[in-house]
């Protein structure tokens, strides 16, 4: 079986920061998204982190991007929404959208949020048991981005004051770009039927897998559900989330920290992990002729055509771009992007 060839190249940063001096670290993330399009990336994605020392505010994040850039995709993979209101997360998406010219790809997930028990009471003091974290939460989103009625009220008020029963700014080509990142069977049905794009990534969960260590094969059964049940069918679509490393303009020191790197997590994709089952793909680093041979290889890949390839969490500046240069000049290329 052949490989589609790729179409969009994107990438996946943390953004990480230092507690002491949070600003060095967010410049850094808006230099490496201007590479990103200065080397012509299709995309680049920022992950979501709460109460850690990476973006906690993406969305906000993108705006700034939004303003040095003037033609990459901008994304979060993703936004999980059960710290976010809905109707609130929808005004600040439009008006990044609308900022960016079009260029907004907001990627969703559901769920309590991370450590819930430690944070309900700053989060939700007086409704955390009321909260509802189901798939729910993302259809009213939708609907605000979709334009839904979000008030009774539409007109006139006073002198001056007009009010919309819509979120405004309303942009409407932001509804096809919304995305939903899942990594089971059932997150792979209910985001086709739902007619969202699919965002999978470095772990999938092994349920009743056949061979529950088998990455690429349990992948690829969730990439085909979630066509299976889209309105678009086989052109519904699909990115992939996975670490690569190339090494070709890598000095000895980074290749030696990048295969350090990539030793200490390979255990975790050995075997499912956990109570949920959580399998982990391996990490790869190697030359572009290599990492390329190895994904032409790999089952899931070989039904996609978008990557957003995810940066290693706890590099330094200048390891993100000989990666990102390596990426762009060697892999793409090993890849079929022209």
């Amino acid at each position: 079986m052949t490989s589609r060839p790729l179409r969009k190249l994107g990438f996946l940063t943390i953004g990480l920061f230092d507690r002491d001096d949070p600003r060095a670290g967010h410049e850094s993330t808006l230099e490496i998204i201007k590479l990103g399009e200065d080397l012509g990336f299709d995309s680049a994605w920022l992950r979501h982190r709460h109460l850690q020392y990476g973006i906690s505010s993406p969305v906000a994040v993108l705006a700034a991007a939004s303003q040095r850039t003037s033609r990459i995709e901008l994304g979060t993979a993703v936004t999980p929404l059960g710290w976010e209101n809905p109707l609130r997360l929808a005004e600040d998406l439009a008006t990044v959208d609308v900022l960016s010219g079009g260029r907004l790809n907001p990627g969703l997930s559901v769920g309590p949020p991370m450590n819930f028990d430690t944070v309900k009471d700053a989060l939700y003091p007086d409704t955390a048991e009321a909260e509802d974290f189901s798939y729910r939460r993302v259809e009213r989103l939708l609907g605000f981005v979709r334009g839904d009625r979000a008030s009774d009220f539409s007109g006139k008020k006073g002198v001056v004051e007009e009010f919309s029963d819509r979120v405004e700014p309303h942009s409407p080509g932001l509804i096809k770009r919304m995305w939903y990142g899942g990594a089971s069977l059932r997150s792979a049905h209910w985001a086709g039927e739902h007619g969202l794009n699919f965002l999978t990534s470095s772990v999938v969960f092994a349920g009743d897998a056949e061979d529950p260590t088998d990455f690429a094969a349990i992948q690829l059964s969730q990439i085909r559900a979630f066509r299976d049940n889209h309105p678009d069918g086989e052109g519904a679509r699909v990115s992939q989330g996975l670490v690569v490393i190339p090494t070709d303009s890598a000095t000895q020191e980074q290749r030696a920290k990048y295969e350090a790197y990539v030793e200490k997590r390979m255990p975790r994709t050995r075997e499912p992990q956990g109570p949920s089952r959580m399998l982990f793909s391996r990490d790869y680093v190697g030359s572009s002729l290599e990492i390329a041979d190895q994904l032409l290889a790999h089952a899931a890949f070989r039904e996609i055509d978008e990557v957003a390839f995810a940066l290693p969490f706890s590099f330094d500046h200048p390891d993100y771009v000989q990666i990102l240069t390596d990426i762009a000049t060697h892999l793409a290329p090993a890849l079929g992007r022209n």
